[in-house]
């Protein structure tokens, strides 16, 4: 992963994570060779490859909220609740990879309107 792209990204995590994993907290004070070879270096669940890769949680959450759902299913499905097909509970891996919905969203200006429908129409 090139530092050209986590910059452009989202060069505010890039800092945050620079300052969290090496303390670096003046990116002028280094040369860009160090700063890219530091950047790369960052793991996995950093901020800014999070970002980058899309996703809002670790790979560690996802197991675990895995198990998690496992084990609610078991005990559910030894309830008479189970039997009957009622109580089902919900996916906790569901509610940390879906994006929230958006209630009741409004807008001030026709402006934050056009830019919203944009947005969803993809242009």
């Amino acid at each position: 992963m090139t530092l050209a792209r986590m910059v452009n990204t989202d060069k505010g995590l890039l800092e945050c994570d620079l300052a969290e994993t090496y303390g670096i907290f003046d990116l002028q004070a280094l040369p860009l060779s160090k700063i890219a070879t530091y950047s790369d270096g960052l793991r996995d669940n950093s901020r800014i490859k999070m970002k980058i890769a899309g996703t809002r949680v670790s790979t560690e959450t996802l197991l675990l909220a895995s198990a998690v759902d496992q084990l609610n299913f078991i005990a559910w499905s030894k309830t008479e609740d189970a039997q009957h097909g009622h109580g089902r509970p919900k996916s906790v891996v569901a509610v940390l990879t879906n994006p929230p919905e958006r209630e009741n969203e409004s807008f001030t200006t026709a402006d934050e309107f056009e830019r919203m429908r944009n947005e969803i129409l993809g242009k």
